[in-house]
């Protein structure tokens, strides 16, 4: 696949409760180019990954509704755009949504610790969308086997295509599901519900570095 092939398959996903934010429009938060402007900056990211290489694949659950759903990206909210064309140096990333921009708690660790190891590493989920809950799109649910099982090949694809050093699963939901694809990882703790600084000791140790700025974690995420 291409960047754009992928993108595009990415696009043509369908489940029942997720939705996708590359063929999509949320009416409380998007604009009519919204899912075209999400495409637009994956495919960004993930051309910049494929010319310049990377040295790391870190693999969460899903997009939550404050991240991911609104940018397209994993791990990724609105605040951290230019962070994330930083990261492996793309054009300027376009967000998607109007009005105020929202945070994410699980972004915003994730942003300071990407800065502080300053790699490039490619941010993924095994499930590529938002899942949420029957009636209330503003809320996040884990998926389910049928869906993450449905999506699994594209995964493989990037593994295959970016060829990172390493790869890092964010979480157990994330750690089992490689593990069902024979896919070695290096587990960490994920951020959230108080795991912040187990987070921060796990890739300390993967990256065999004190991370400069895992001290400055802003207290109010705690």
């Amino acid at each position: 696949m291409t960047p754009s092939s992928f993108v595009d398959a990415v696009a043509s996903l369908r489940f029942d409760n997720a939705f996708n934010p590359y063929a999509e429009i949320c009416p409380q938060h998007d604009n009519k180019n919204s899912a075209k402007i999400r495409r637009k900056n994956l495919e960004l990211v993930l051309q910049a990954a494929l010319s310049r290489g990377v040295c790391s694949l870190w693999i969460a659950r899903d997009l939550g509704y404050r991240g991911g759903r609104r940018t397209g990206l994993a791990l990724t909210d609105d605040v951290h755009l230019g962070n994330h064309a930083k990261l492996l140096h793309t054009p300027p990333l376009t967000r998607a949504t109007r009005g105020p921009a929202i945070a994410e708690r699980t972004a915003a660790i994730v942003w300071q610790i990407l800065k502080a190891i300053d790699r490039p590493i490619f941010l993924w989920n095994v499930f590529p969308l938002h899942p949420h809950a029957p009636g209330d799109a503003m809320t996040n649910r884990c998926h389910s086997k049928t869906e993450r099982e449905a999506c699994s090949y594209l995964l493989v694809w990037l593994l295959e295509a970016l060829k990172p050093n390493n790869v890092v699963a964010i979480g157990r939901d994330a750690q089992l599901a490689l593990d069902e694809l024979g896919i070695k990882a290096i587990g960490v703790r994920h951020p959230s519900y108080g795991g912040q600084y187990e987070f921060v000791s796990g890739l300390e140790a993967a990256y065999k570095t004190r991370l400069s700025g895992s001290k400055n974690l802003e207290p109010q995420l705690f």
